[in-house]
C-alpha cells in the first residue's frame, strides 16, 4: 500500500499536467464563441461561417442572375479560357491571355506578383512570380492596373468591387449614377448588376477578350452557352454579357470554406492551434479587426483611408501606374468628392498568404507587416492628408506575443489549402493555365 501511495504522488502531477491542457484549450474556445456571438447580429457564430460551395441558395447572389450549375461550369471555363484572348494590342499575344492570368489560384485568385500582368507579360515562374513585361512590348502597352490585383476569392459577400468600388449598380453605388461615365468601363454598371458581374463583363473588353457567337461554337462552347442561357433569345445568347454572368457565377463559388477557422466555426476545435485561437480572440477583441472586417469573408463594403503607398511608389518597375492615373485616389477616383480621397475597400482576408503583397500598392510584403502597421498606426504614405486619415486608424498597443498570434490567425487559420479544386484540368481549347505564352506554356510543363 505505501508503495502504490508513492506512486500515486509521483503521477498525480503529471496526470493533472495532461488534464489541464484541454481544460485550457477549451477555455479559448469559450471565449472565441462568446466574443464571436457579441459580434453577430444575430448572436451566433455561425454568421462569419462561409456555405457549400456548391449550395447555391445559400450563397449571396445577384437577383438579376441566379447561380445555376450550367453558369457556373461554363463560367469555371471561360475564366481560365486563353482562347478567349482574340483582341490583343499585338497579334503575337492571341491566345495568351485569360481572367486567370492575374486571378489564378495558385496565388488565391490574385496575381502572384506586385502587379498583375495580362497581355504583354510572358513567362509565369513557380507561382506567377516570374511573369515579366515582354520585350516586344512598350511599358503602355502591357495590359496592367494601377493598382494591385484584388482577389476573386470570397467576392459574393462584396456588393461593389474593385478597390474604389466603382463595378455595381447597387450598393455603395446607388446615388452615383452621374459617373458611370459613357464610353468607359463605369458605363457598364448601366446594366443594372451588382459588382461582380458588372466587372466580369466590363473586365473581358478591358482585358482584351471577346465573346461572340463564331468563338464560341469555335472553342466548343456553344452547348453550354445553351444550357446556361436558355432564357436568352439566341441572337443575344454568346455575348460578353452571358459570358460575364457565368463567370460572376463562377466566382460567387470561390469561397475559403476549407480553412481551419472556418472548420473550426463548423464544429472541429481542433482545427486550430492555441496561438490561433489566441490571435482569433483579438482579432474580436481587443484588436478590434472585426470593426471593419467582418461577415463570413471578414470584409465590408465601406471605404478607409489608412496612409499606405501606391502602386507607383513601388521600388520595382510597375506600368501604367502613376500619381495622373486616378487609382491613387481610390474612392474619390470614382465619386469625384474630394472627402473620399485616399480611401480604399476593405478587402476580405482569406488566403492572404498566397500573394505576399499586401494594400492597393503592394506596399506591404507580409501579413505581419500589416498588422505592425495598423498597430502603431503610422501613414507611410506623406501624399495622403492627416485629416483623410480614417478615424479608426489610431495605435492598438498590441504586444509583441500578441502580434505573434494575430499573424497566426490571419495567415494560418484564414488559409484554404486546396483552391485548386475550383481551377479546371484544361479548357477547350487545350490552352495552358493560367496564361499560354511560350515562356510560360514551357515553365508550366504543357507546352
Amino acid at each position: 500500500m505505501k508503495k502504490l501511495l508513492i506512486l500515486i504522488a509521483i503521477i498525480s502531477p503529471f496526470i493533472y499536467s495532461c488534464t489541464n491542457e484541454p481544460d485550457l484549450v477549451d477555455t479559448y474556445d469559450i471565449d472565441l464563441e462568446r466574443i464571436l456571438k457579441t459580434e453577430s447580429p444575430g448572436e451566433d457564430t455561425q454568421f462569419f461561417k462561409f456555405p457549400a460551395s456548391d449550395d447555391y441558395d445559400a450563397i449571396p447572389q445577384d437577383p438579376k442572375n441566379a447561380i445555376t450549375r450550367e453558369k457556373v461550369l461554363l463560367g469555371k471555363l471561360l475564366f481560365h479560357e486563353s482562347g478567349l484572348g482574340v483582341d490583343p494590342s499585338k497579334d503575337f499575344g492571341k491566345g495568351t491571355f485569360s481572367c486567370a492570368s492575374c486571378h489564378f489560384a495558385g496565388a488565391g485568385f490574385q496575381a502572384g506578383r506586385f502587379q498583375g500582368l495580362g497581355e504583354g507579360g510572358i513567362g509565369f515562374g513557380i507561382n506567377g512570380e516570374g511573369r515579366m513585361k515582354g520585350p516586344l512590348y512598350n511599358g503602355d502597352e502591357v495590359d496592367s492596373q494601377p493598382v494591385r490585383t484584388p482577389t476573386a476569392m470570397n467576392g459574393a459577400y462584396q456588393k461593389n468591387m474593385l478597390w474604389n468600388g466603382q463595378f455595381g449598380a447597387t450598393g455603395s453605388n446607388l446615388g452615383y449614377e452621374n459617373q458611370f461615365t459613357e464610353n468607359t468601363p463605369k458605363e457598364t454598371n448601366n446594366l443594372g448588376y451588382e459588382g461582380l458581374e458588372i466587372q466580369a463583363i466590363a473586365g473581358l473588353g478591358v482585358h482584351r477578350l471577346s465573346v461572340n457567337g463564331d468563338l464560341v461554337s469555335e472553342l466548343g462552347y456553344k452547348d453550354m452557352f445553351d444550357a446556361a442561357f436558355s432564357d436568352f433569345d439566341e441572337n443575344e445568347r454568346y455575348t460578353k454579357e452571358t459570358a460575364g454572368l457565368a463567370i460572376a457565377a463562377y466566382e460567387r463559388t470561390l469561397l475559403s470554406n476549407q480553412a481551419p477557422f472556418q472548420k473550426w466555426l463548423g464544429g472541429d476545435k481542433m482545427a486550430m492551434s492555441e496561438s490561433e485561437k489566441r490571435g482569433a480572440i483579438l482579432f474580436f477583441d481587443k484588436a478590434e479587426c472585426v470593426a471593419c472586417h467582418t461577415g463570413p469573408a471578414l470584409n465590408t463594403n465601406a471605404f478607409y483611408a489608412l496612409g499606405m503607398k501606391n502602386l507607383d511608389q513601388c521600388p520595382e518597375e510597375v506600368f501604367n501606374a502613376n500619381p495622373m492615373s486616378g487609382g491613387d485616389l481610390g474612392r474619390g477616383g470614382f465619386t469625384g468628392e474630394e472627402s473620399d480621397n485616399y480611401k480604399f475597400k476593405v478587402p476580405q482576408l482569406y488566403n492572404l498568404a498566397d500573394s505576399p503583397f499586401y494594400g492597393h500598392g503592394s506596399s506591404m510584403r507580409s501579413i505581419r507587416k500589416v498588422i505592425e502597421y495598423k498597430n502603431l498606426a503610422i501613414p507611410e504614405n506623406t501624399d495622403v492628408p492627416l485629416g483623410q486619415l480614417a478615424f479608426e486608424f489610431v495605435p492598438i498597443g498590441l504586444t509583441q506575443p500578441e502580434i505573434d498570434d494575430l499573424t497566426a490567425f490571419v495567415k494560418n487559420a484564414l488559409y484554404d489549402p486546396n483552391l485548386l479544386r475550383y481551377q479546371p484540368e484544361m479548357v477547350n481549347s487545350g490552352n495552358c493555365i493560367p496564361v499560354s505564352d511560350p515562356l510560360a506554356s514551357n515553365q508550366l510543363g504543357c507546352d
